[in-house]
């Protein structure tokens, strides 16, 4: 697979996750744990994306969002 579909793919698959990600958050209907591990899949996505694409601060912003969903999923667990 050449790298600009990947680029694609862990792009697309990424923003979908963040987008229920923030669904389920703000639903508030007891399914934060999901939503937690969607968002740390989701960083974990545009992290491989960022590497491929050498956007530095893109994957900074990413460690910043896994952290999040570990202290998510801790304080929620």
């Amino acid at each position: 697979m050449n790298k600009r579909k990947l680029i694609t793919k862990f792009e697309v698959t990424g923003s979908a996750l963040a987008i229920a990600y923030a669904l389920l958050i703000a639903s508030n209907t007891g399914n934060e744990i999901l939503g937690f591990s969607l968002l740390l899949l989701s960083a974990g996505l545009f992290a491989a994306w960022a590497i491929i694409d050498k956007r530095w601060a893109f994957l900074a912003l990413q460690f910043f969002y896994a952290a999040s969903a570990v202290i998510g999923l801790i304080r929620w667990g």
